[in-house]
C-alpha cells in the first residue's frame, strides 16, 4: 500500500472537508459576525463536539482501531465480524442513553461551560437541538475504523463535507425564513448541524456493505446480553478506560477555557472559535491524515512483531510533519492579519474582530508543530495499546496549561483570550516533546539515519518563506484593501511562499521520492 498516496487522499478530501468548513464559518462571520448569538452558538456546539471526541473518534478510536486491526491480522474476518457487530450494539444504546440525558441536563451542562454568556437561554436550546449529533456522529466514527483498517479512507474523510454543505445549505436558505417567523436566524445552524450528522451516517452505509461489514445492532434485551458478554467489547472498553481520561483532559481544558472566554465579554469565544477554524486547516490536513493512515499500518506492524517496520512508519510520519508543519507555522505567526482578514472581513465581521481573532491565532500557532505532531506520535503508543503513558501525560500537560491561564490571567492580563490559546499551543509543544522522549526511550522509536542533513535543509527553506511573509505581511494593508485586491496578494504571495520553498528544498538536494513509501 502506498501510504503517502493513502495520506494525500485523506489530505485531499480533509481539504475539501476544511474549505467548505471554512465556506460556512465565512458565511457565518458576515451574516452573524463575533457577538452575543455567536458566543452562543459556538458554545452550544462544543458541547456535542466535546462528547464527540469522547466517544466517537477520540477515546472510542483510540481503543477499537487497534483492537480490531490486529483481531483481523491474528484471527480472521469471521472473528473480527463478531467483534464489530457486539462493539455497534453496545456503542449504539450507550450514545441513546447519553442523547437522552444530555438534552434532560442541558442547562446545568451549558452552565458549566460557559456561565458568563449573555444569550445563555438561548445557547441552552441550541444544546437541546444539537445534542443527538453526538449519537450520529460517534456511529460514523465506528464506522471510519472499520473501514480504515480494511484500508478504505476516502468515504470518512469525504464525510465531514456534508456537515459543512448542511451547516451552508441552512444559513442560506433558513435564516431568512426564520427571521420572517421571528425565531432568531443563527438558529439555522442548529438545524444545520443535525441534518450534517444525519448525513454523514447515511453516506457510511453504502461503503461497509461494499466491504460485507455493515453493523448489525441488537435491539433486544437478549441481544444486547450477547453483545455486552463479548470478550472483544470488555477488551475495547478496558481500552477505552483510560483513554476517556486522556481525551477528557484535553477536552477538560478546552472546557475551562470557553469558560474562562464566556467571562471575558462578548465576542471571544467566537475569536478563539474562529482562529481553531483557521488551526483545523494544517492539523488535520498534516496530523489527521496522518493519523489515520498511520494507526492501522502500526497496528499490524505490532501485530505482527515488525519492530523494524514499526520504527520506520514514525520516522516517515515525523520526517513529514517536520517537512510540512513548520512552514505552516510561520505563516500563522507572521502572516495571520492576511489570513483573518481576507477569509473573513465582511458583513458583520469588522476590523477589530479581525485583529481580536489574530491574537488568537498566533497564540494557537506557537503550538502548531506540537498539535501535528501529537497525532503522530500518539498512535505510537496506541498501536502497541498502551494508552496509558498517552494520558498520564495529557493530566500533567492539563495541570501546566492551567498554571498556564492563570499566570496570564493575573500576570499577563493584557493578553486576555490570546493567553488562553497561548496555553493551548504552549501545552502541545511540551505534550509531543514528552511523547517523542517517551518512544525514544521505550525503544519503539529509532530515528533513521539522515536528520541532521534534512531538519538543515527545512529550516533554511522555512527562513527564506519567512522573509516573504514577513514582507507581506508589512507591506500589504489587508485590512483597508478591497476585498478582491487582498484574494490577489494573499494568492500570490502564499503561493510564492510554496514556490520558494519546496523549489529551495530540491535544490539543496532534497529527495521528495523519499517521502513515497509503501507498507
Amino acid at each position: 500500500m502506498n501510504l503517502l498516496r493513502a495520506a494525500s487522499t485523506v489530505s485531499l478530501l480533509t481539504l475539501c472537508s476544511r474549505v467548505t468548513g471554512l465556506a460556512s464559518q465565512l458565511m457565518i462571520a458576515s451574516m452573524f459576525g463575533a457577538g452575543a448569538w455567536t458566543d452562543a452558538y459556538n458554545a452550544a456546539f462544543r458541547i456535542p463536539n466535546m462528547l464527540r471526541r469522547l466517544f466517537g473518534e477520540g477515546a472510542f478510536a483510540q481503543a477499537f482501531v487497534p483492537i480490531l486491526g490486529q483481531t483481523r491480522v491474528t484471527e480472521g474476518d469471521e472473528t473480527t465480524r463478531r467483534l464489530i457487530d457486539a462493539v455497534a450494539t453496545i456503542l449504539a444504546w450507550a450514545l441513546f442513553l447519553t442523547c437522552v440525558v444530555g438534552i434532560l441536563a442541558a442547562p446545568a451542562v451549558v452552565w458549566l461551560l460557559a456561565s458568563g454568556l449573555e444569550k445563555f437561554d438561548d445557547a441552552v436550546l441550541m444544546t437541546r437541538l444539537m445534542f443527538p449529533y453526538i449519537g450520529f456522529i460517534s456511529l460514523v466514527a465506528l464506522a471510519a475504523g472499520i473501514l480504515n483498517t480494511w484500508k478504505h479512507f476516502a468515504v470518512p474523510a469525504a464525510a465531514p463535507v456534508l456537515l459543512n454543505l448542511s451547516l451552508i445549505a441552512c444559513a442560506w436558505g433558513l435564516a431568512p425564513v426564520f427571521a420572517r417567523w421571528g425565531v432568531q436566524p443563527i438558529y439555522s445552524l442548529a438545524v444545520g448541524v443535525m441534518l450534517g450528522g444525519v448525513l454523514q451516517l447515511a453516506v457510511q452505509v453504502p461503503a461497509l456493505v461494499a466491504i460485507g461489514q455493515l453493523p448489525r445492532i441488537g435491539l433486544g434485551p437478549a441481544a444486547i446480553r450477547a453483545a455486552w458478554n463479548h470478550p472483544g467489547v470488555h477488551k475495547v472498553l478496558r481500552q477505552m478506560a483510560p483513554a476517556l481520561i486522556g481525551v477528557s483532559v484535553a477536552q477538560l481544558s478546552l472546557f475551562i477555557n470557553t469558560q474562562l472566554a464566556s467571562h471575558l465579554g462578548v465576542g471571544a469565544i467566537s475569536w478563539l472559535g474562529y482562529a481553531d477554524r483557521l488551526m483545523e486547516f494544517p492539523t488535520a490536513l498534516l496530523g489527521v491524515a496522518l493519523g489515520v493512515v498511520l494507526i492501522p499500518q502500526l497496528s499490524s506492524a505490532q501485530g505482527r512483531g515488525d519492530t523494524a517496520s514499526y520504527s520506520a512508519l514514525l520516522d516517515w510520519g515525523l520526517r513529514l510533519v517536520v517537512m510540512l508543519a513548520l512552514p505552516c507555522a510561520v505563516a500563522l505567526l507572521v502572516f495571520p492579519e492576511a489570513l483573518v482578514a481576507v477569509l473573513f472581513h465582511r458583513g458583520a465581521f469588522t476590523a477589530a474582530d479581525v485583529a481580536q481573532t489574530v491574537r488568537a491565532l498566533q497564540g494557537y500557532g506557537v503550538g502548531l508543530m506540537g498539535l501535528i505532531a501529537i497525532k503522530i506520535l500518539a498512535p505510537g503508543f496506541y498501536a502497541r495499546q498502551d494508552i496509558r503513558t498517552p494520558v498520564r501525560i495529557a493530566v500533567a500537560v492539563l495541570v501546566l496549561t492551567q498554571v498556564l491561564n492563570a499566570v496570564f490571567w493575573f500576570f499577563v492580563p493584557s493578553l486576555q483570550h490570546a493567553g488562553l490559546a497561548l496555553s493551548i499551543g504552549l501545552g502541545a509543544l511540551v505534550n509531543a516533546a514528552w511523547l517523542f522522549i517517551g518512544l525514544r526511550r521505550s525503544g519503539a522509536y529509532v530515528p533513521a539515519a539522515g536528520w541532521g542533513g534534512f531538519g538543515l535543509k527545512v529550516v533554511v527553506a522555512t527562513g527564506l518563506l519567512t522573509g516573504l511573509l514577513a514582507w507581506g505581511a508589512h507591506h500589504v494593508d489587508w485590512v483597508g484593501l478591497p476585498g478582491w485586491t487582498r484574494v490577489g496578494w494573499l494568492v500570490l504571495l502564499l503561493g510564492g511562499s510554496a514556490v520558494l520553498y519546496f523549489g529551495s528544498l530540491l535544490a539543496m538536494g532534497l529527495n521528495l521520492k523519499q517521502f513515497v513509501r509503501r507498507g
